[in-house]
């Protein structure tokens, strides 16, 4: 039987393949990349992503174990499914990426850079969804785009969704990720040129970015951390109940504002090991670039994501307030 992550992995040549089972279709387009169908009739359309970052290994792994147990005939299909892992030369590698943080180079954005193995993967990954979707334009879309932290986060598991027009997404998307266990959801505030922005913009799909715990090497993952996750997805796949896996609580927090690189002379005025949500008094210098002060606002935010070392003109993290779930549910 194919060995999906480790084929991948191995970089060897690379031809198209398929085959089937008594139960689906399957077939490889690109590398990382294969798209299943089941024999039987259905009505949606999931995308699985991870390893847009390739030192983001847990949930590589575990979507290469959903992959096995479809390839087995371990696991039922009941929807269409395409599997992507994204970041191919940097996941063999274990960095984060080579050139460009591909996370940003979507929805088109690849064009604004020099092009490169990232720039070219982030626009052949939109083309493969944009034909996955279209070529069953009937059925529900749905796509979770897995990742982990770069650092250390006081929710070891949340969500990120999108941001939509609408301002309000499906509540069944939103009883899945509760089930799941996630402990916070955040809710962007503007368009972004990650993957689940553009699946979600572009393509219509239900989307979110699941961010499973701290960046590790592969066989260092604490993969029972996940259990709510990797059962998730596989109810999921066969078109079947989640277990309910939720946690005590799922904090809902929203964007407040976002530290902008500016300049070279951006810093920030904590250090970068703080943990994902460390809070934040109104009044506090949170980072400065040059005349430009960035402080908290509101009685109390929240930082994810600091990282001064990106590009100016990219983001350097992201502050966020509390909010009520309900007020985001269509």
């Amino acid at each position: 039987m194919m060995q999906f992550l480790y084929e991948t992995l191995a970089g060897d040549a690379y031809s198209p393949q398929s085959g089937e089972t008594p139960a689906l279709h399957w077939q490889r387009s690109a590398p990382g990349v294969i798209e299943f169908t089941p024999k039987a009739a259905c009505d949606k359309s999931v995308v699985i992503s991870a390893g847009i970052h390739g030192n983001e290994t847990a949930p590589v792994e575990i979507v290469a174990q959903l992959v096995q147990d479809l390839l087995s005939g371990e696991r039922k299909l009941a929807v269409r499914l395409l599997v992507i892992l994204g970041n191919l030369p940097a996941l063999r590698s274990g960095e984060r990426y080579l050139d460009v943080d591909m996370n940003r180079l979507f929805s088109g954005k690849h064009h604004n850079y020099e092009p490169c193995d990232e720039t070219r993967r982030a626009a052949l990954i939109e083309t493969l969804v944009s034909e996955f979707y279209q070529a069953a334009p009937e059925t529900q879309r749905v796509h979770f785009d897995l990742h982990t932290a770069r650092k250390p986060s006081f929710h070891v598991r949340f969500g990120l969704m999108p941001y939509v027009d609408s301002g309000t997404y499906p509540a069944a998307t939103i009883e899945w990720l509760r089930r799941v266990g996630l402990e916070a959801l955040v809710i962007n505030h503007a368009p972004a040129a990650t993957f689940s922005y553009f699946s979600s913009q572009q393509c219509g799909a239900d989307s979110c970015t699941l961010e499973l715990g701290k960046a590790l090497p592969f066989g260092e993952n604490d993969l029972s951390q996940f259990v709510g996750i990797e059962q998730g997805l596989q109810a999921l796949v066969s078109d079947e109940v989640t277990p309910d896996n939720s946690a005590e609580a799922m904090p809902v927090y929203k964007v407040s504002q976002e530290l902008t690189k500016l300049s070279e002379a951006f810093r920030l005025n904590f250090a970068e090991s703080v943990e994902n949500f460390t809070a934040f008094e109104r009044g506090e210098l949170l980072a400065q670039d040059g005349d430009t002060e960035y402080r908290v606002h509101q009685e109390k935010e929240w930082l994810i994501f600091p990282n001064s070392g990106v590009r100016p003109g990219l983001r350097a993290g992201l502050m966020l307030t509390r909010t009520s779930l309900e007020e985001w549910i269509a």
